[in-house]
């Protein structure tokens, strides 16, 4: 699915629905609640704060305070980030977790 079309059935226009995958702006409640159904992930998942189910047992232990101020510093560093850098960002954390 796209971002247009995840936009379009959460109700949102393009942009605000990547301000908000960016993290620049938190999603309502209504919002959040249409995501989780459009997306099928629970809104935890969505806001970071459960691990998303992929029908393995994780071999990590729960988010440790330094695991926790890294991943700070980098949604900090990547808000920072025009949409061009930010998507080749993705691109290497994706390949990064290959």
């Amino acid at each position: 699915m796209t971002r247009a079309e995840v936009a379009e059935r959460v109700g949102l226009v393009e942009p605000a629905y990547r301000r908000m995958e960016r993290g620049k702006v938190l999603p309502s409640v209504t919002v959040l609640h249409r995501l989780s159904l459009t997306l099928g992930l629970s809104p935890e998942v969505l806001l970071g704060t459960a691990p998303q189910a992929t029908g393995k047992k994780s071999s990590r232990p729960p988010l440790l305070d330094a695991e926790t101020a890294e991943l700070r510093r980098l949604l900090s560093l990547a808000r920072k980030l025009d949409a061009e850098k930010l998507d080749a960002l993705l691109h290497v954390a994706d390949a990064l977790t290959r």
